[in-house]
């Protein structure tokens, strides 16, 4: 059976060991997470983890049954099918030479992201979006040489069609 990713969004207790609970439960399993976004909600007392797990439906969902028998654990949300609105944050250090440099600066702004740090021989562009978006435009930097690339886990939240 092959693996999917699946796109986890989980409601927890904001305290301290709760992560490690939430990933230990899926690391012990045999599955890797392969992004993973954690931050405080509306509610202080609560955090959201959105993971992404490559799992086959089966095991998925045995995952999710065990991530309810935890006590800081209040909702789990599976957004792998739905029309979730997904973003993640990446910085990419890109070699630009002075006489390149409009090119790139250029592309950052097709693209609308921000050009976030200049140096001598390298611009930091900071750009926002979906993996998509992401992937093409760390593709086009490619031809002038990343220096480094650093992400963020990725975030998701249903669209407002699904409320009710």
């Amino acid at each position: 059976m092959s693996r999917d990713k699946h796109v986890l969004s989980v409601l927890v207790e904001n305290k301290p060991g709760v992560l490690s609970r939430v990933t230990g439960l899926i690391s012990r399993r045999g599955f890797n997470i392969e992004s993973l976004s954690v931050g405080p909600t509306e509610d202080p007392t609560k955090s959201r983890v959105t993971a992404i797990v490559n799992a086959d439906d089966v095991a998925y969902e045995q995952i999710t049954k065990q991530l309810h028998k935890l006590v800081s654990v209040h909702k789990i949300t599976d957004l792998t099918y739905d029309n979730a609105i997904e973003r993640e944050l990446v910085l990419f250090k890109v070699n630009a030479p002075a006489e390149r440099r409009s090119e790139i600066i250029e592309i950052a702004n097709v693209f609308r992201a921000n050009i976030v740090d200049v140096g001598k021989s390298s611009l930091t562009v900071e750009a926002t979006g979906d993996e998509g978006k992401l992937k093409g435009m760390e593709d086009l930097f490619r031809g002038y040489g990343l220096k480094e690339i650093t992400r963020t886990g990725k975030i998701a939240m249903a669209r407002n069609s699904k409320e009710v």
